[in-house]
């Protein structure tokens, strides 16, 4: 009789163990603690819906918008598959940029991104209240921008990357490009919080290298001819920002400027390739790609006042060998190991 008990007892351990292994392969019972958070494994496989609004159709923001699209890819994100991505171009204007972001809350999306200071302030402003995370990218101030309270704490629902350009650097390549210059040239968007910042960095630099700047104000695209004609009467060279007015139209600079053989630099390499003489360039595509890492942490679960704003700052040395040739300037020598002519 014992023997029995004892073989009943074990057959009911058996069939207890067997219970708890079948529930745990279920989910019913174990530790996780998500409750249902977006990070879980039942809620990634859901399709998220992605307002992404950009500025101005300018190269250095396509580059973003491309490296975002590789980016979220690369973190198992992709269109037609487990995300819905709504794009849409504010064409450099100002009130184009809070209709698309109230039309992105409307919608209920379940992240906003936003390319370029001015479409990443409307996007905060329409989502503030709302449950809607908001992510930017090419916010090079996002503090002066009040997007965040600091790079650290960014418990103003939104978070993002920052594209610090290396404006020594830049400054640097100036003086070594041309030894003999005294001013330099700066057109800037009076209302853009970035390029504000930009020139005040600008101009407190200046007298370390031997430079003056005149800067220029200008409102709309319409203020940027005259502005431009005003400029290069009382300059050596110019230098652009990330400024998106100004980068929008920067054909209209670089034609004037290219007719009284006055170099222009640029902030990326893709105001060289269309124009400008060198840059100390940040790389706009991986700017969008670091953009999409966070996007996919956000998407998985992480609150936007967990995760910092990341700034890219990191650089290469590019010049336009057509220009250069064009204007009689040599590659300093400080440059020959390091410099990548664009075509």
């Amino acid at each position: 009789m014992k023997n029995m008990f004892n073989k009943i007892k074990d057959n009911y351990k058996k069939i207890i163990s067997l219970a708890l292994v079948l529930m745990l392969s279920l989910g019913i019972v174990g530790c996780s603690s998500d409750n249902g958070s977006k990070g879980s494994n039942q809620d990634i496989d859901k399709v998220f819906k992605i307002g992404l609004t950009q500025y101005a159709p300018h190269p250095s923001l396509d580059n973003i918008r491309e490296g975002f699209i590789q980016g979220l890819k690369e973190e198992g994100f992709e269109e037609g598959k487990n995300i819905e991505l709504d794009i849409t171009n504010a064409d450099g204007k100002g009130e184009n940029t809070a209709m698309i972001a109230q039309n992105y809350v409307a919608k209920k999306y379940d992240l906003i991104t936003a390319i370029a200071t001015p479409s990443a302030m409307a996007a905060q402003a329409a989502a503030d209240g709302k449950n809607i995370p908001v992510l930017f990218s090419a916010v090079s101030d996002p503090v002066s921008a009040k997007l965040v309270e600091s790079l650290e704490v960014t418990n103003r629902g939104a978070t993002g990357t920052s594209d610090a350009l290396p404006l020594e650097k830049q400054m640097q390549m100036i003086r070594a490009f041309l030894p003999e210059a005294k001013k330099i040239g700066i057109l800037y968007t009076t209302n853009e919080v970035n390029s504000q910042s930009h020139l005040e960095t600008f101009k407190a630099l200046a007298p370390q290298y031997g430079f003056e700047i005149v800067a220029i104000g200008v409102n709309t695209p319409s203020d940027i001819p005259l502005a431009v004609d005003t400029l290069l009467a009382q300059v050596d060279c110019v230098n652009n920002f990330t400024d998106n007015n100004v980068v929008n139209n920067l054909a209209i600079l670089i034609e004037k400027a290219k007719e009284k053989k006055i170099p222009v630099f640029g902030s990326e390499e893709e105001q060289v390739r269309n124009g400008c003489i060198a840059s100390e360039s940040i790389d706009y595509v991986e700017l969008g790609r670091e953009t999409a890492k966070m996007a996919a942490a956000i998407l998985k679960g992480s609150p936007v006042d967990t995760l910092p704003v990341k700034v890219i700052s990191e650089s290469k040395p590019v010049a336009n060998k057509e220009v250069m040739e064009a204007l009689g300037i040599e590659l300093p020598e400080a440059y020959e190991e390091s410099i990548e002519y664009l075509k």
